[in-house]
């Protein structure tokens, strides 16, 4: 299971070149393997690769945006693209985009330039380990060393895993045991570089700069809304030093207190993006909170910290890395099989910010606006689709998140939609999001909805989470007749919930029954028996209506 991170090749004679090749780790700070690309070297190749099917607008997509990323993430990773390039500036080099399939583009870079180490962040997404596979590969058997050191996380997944008989521990406690304190944890990280080789010759290449958003081919209407938060290292370290700032709120910080429905001032530190991204290295993260820890008096320890948080990130990429088909139900070892609707309609609703619930359609509109919203309204929208009121498949939920979320991660977001749909790390499914309720714990005004949902502004905060509950006399003096200007629910929250715990609690039992080993046949047998149940019991509903 062990990861081969690099190839050494001790024969490289001195002063030749190095080709250091970007994907996340979008940062000069704790780059480790920029740092080793210049260390002895005549010249360096700091390189991007424009991947079509990452950045090139899609038109048949639900959203503006490419095959794979919706706009927000593709205008993120530019303005991070472009503030790496002119930090490489000030160091007396540049950033070099090529546009092509990332791994032809290298092998052709590879045997083009005159590079004698090739240099690139490790990373345990399933894409980039077949990508790197090749081009390892490809440089092994060209005599080209490769240094591919861990920097996007605390740990290496596999030596957590090695350390757990070759299996990834499947509960963040026992995650924890077996991590301890990072390796490096006490040792000063390599923060600043004073310079770095300059660039060698590029041959027949045409390179160009950082590209714009019109010049990737997206029209100026795809541009409207744009998420608040702008890509970058440089807005990464001043992020980080404003949260580090209050040390009083770093110290007492406790997820998962906090407020989803503030949106002026997050009441999270809102560098998940930039960890996704590695503009900002999660090591030196790390170690500014312990520094901040060992100057107060008491803090808050994980699960609940901020060194909590970054360790749920570690918990989640190790058990992903360990997990083969963690990113599905079928041929998932730790997933529950659950017969899930396959519902195209509601499923848009929800997606559409069109439920008829408006805490969770002002949730779906800041998510499709800004890329971005609190983890318990994640948490909240999720529940809704999957088991607490529509019975969606969570796969379709975390495709829609994957798109438009600008911190999503492969790990993360997987590993999160596989919990709050009880099909994994966490099985209490009777409890429920209220989607009526939850939000006015928080928010009794409705501002959150109002500010998200215009079209409601005017309804007065009794009726801003049951509009359709309101007078037509109400609704007309609010200029908001539901129905007409905004939907009615899709289905009652009170019947829907029931259902799905009564399909739960059947999905569950079969899942014990069968020792997690579920057929095709056993879901499908299931499935029919629970819209049998559905229609005994929506049949004296309507004979007595």
């Amino acid at each position: 299971m062990k990861s081969s991170l690099c190839l050494l090749n001790p024969n490289m004679p001195s002063g030749s070149g190095s080709l250091m090749w970007f994907r996340k780790g979008l940062r000069i700070h704790d780059n480790p393997a920029l740092e080793y690309a210049s260390r002895g070297s005549s010249c360096v190749y700091p390189l991007f690769v424009i991947d079509p099917h990452y950045m090139e607008p899609d038109p048949n997509a639900f959203s503006p945006g490419s095959t794979r990323a919706g706009i927000n993430r593709i205008r993120f990773l530019l303005e991070s693209l472009a503030d790496l390039d002119l930090s490489l500036k000030k160091l007396g080099s540049r950033l070099l985009v090529l546009k092509g399939e990332p791994g032809e583009v290298l092998i052709r870079c590879l045997k083009e330039w005159n590079v004698k180490k090739l240099c690139f962040e490790y990373d345990t997404d399933p894409y980039y380990q077949a990508l790197d596979n090749k081009v390892k590969n490809y440089a092994s058997s060209a005599g080209i060393e490769v240094f591919s050191p861990v920097s996007h996380t605390l740990f290496n997944p596999a030596d957590i895993i090695e350390k757990n008989a070759g299996k990834p521990p499947l509960n963040y406690q026992s995650f924890l045991k077996l991590a301890g304190e990072p390796s490096w944890a006490s040792a000063p990280l390599s923060i600043d570089l004073s310079s770095i080789p300059p660039i060698g010759d590029v041959g027949s290449f045409d390179i160009s700069e950082v590209p714009t958003l019109n010049e990737l081919g997206y029209a100026e209407k795809d541009q409207n809304d744009f998420t608040p938060f702008r890509g970058g290292e440089s807005e990464a370290l001043k992020r980080l030093r404003e949260s580090l700032s209050n040390k009083e709120w770093v110290a007492n910080f406790e997820k998962p207190k906090g407020d989803p429905s503030a949106y002026l001032k997050p009441a999270t530190t809102v560098l998940s993006p930039y960890l996704k991204f590695g503009c900002l290295s999660s090591r030196y993260f790390y170690q500014c909170l312990v520094g901040v820890y060992k100057n107060v008096k008491r803090h808050t320890s994980p699960p609940v910290s901020l060194v909590g948080q970054l360790l749920w990130r570690e918990f989640f990429y190790t058990v992903a890395f360990g997990t083969p088909n963690f990113d599905k139900m079928k041929g998932n070892k730790i997933c529950k099989q659950i017969p899930w609707n396959d519902d195209d309609e509601l499923l848009a609703a929800w997606r559409e910010a069109r439920t008829g619930y408006p805490w969770i359609d002002a949730i779906m509109v800041q998510l499709r606006k800004w890329g971005w919203m609190h983890h318990l309204a994640r948490h909240c929208v999720a529940c809704f689709l999957t088991r607490g009121d529509m019975f969606v498949h969570w796969e379709k939920g975390r495709d829609v998140f994957e798109r438009l979320l600008i911190d999503s991660d492969w790990a993360i977001n997987n590993g999160n939609w596989l919990w709050l749909s009880c099909s994994s790390f966490f099985y209490q499914h009777n409890r429920i999001y209220s989607p009526i309720s939850f939000g006015r714990k928080y928010d009794p005004d409705g501002n959150y909805i109002r500010h998200f949902l215009p079209i409601l502004k005017d309804m007065p905060k009794e009726y801003i989470y049951e509009p359709w509950t309101a007078p037509l006399s109400v609704q007309t003096k609010a200029n908001c007749i539901i129905g007409r200007d905004y939907p009615k629910p899709v289905l009652s929250h009170d019947s829907a919930s029931k259902e799905c715990r009564r399909k739960m609690g059947e999905a569950y039992a079969l899942n014990q029954k069968s020792k997690g080993i579920v057929s095709e046949e056993d879901l499908n047998n299931l499935r029919r028996k629970l819209d049998e149940d559905e229609d005994r019991e929506a049949n004296p509903r309507r004979q007595r209506q």
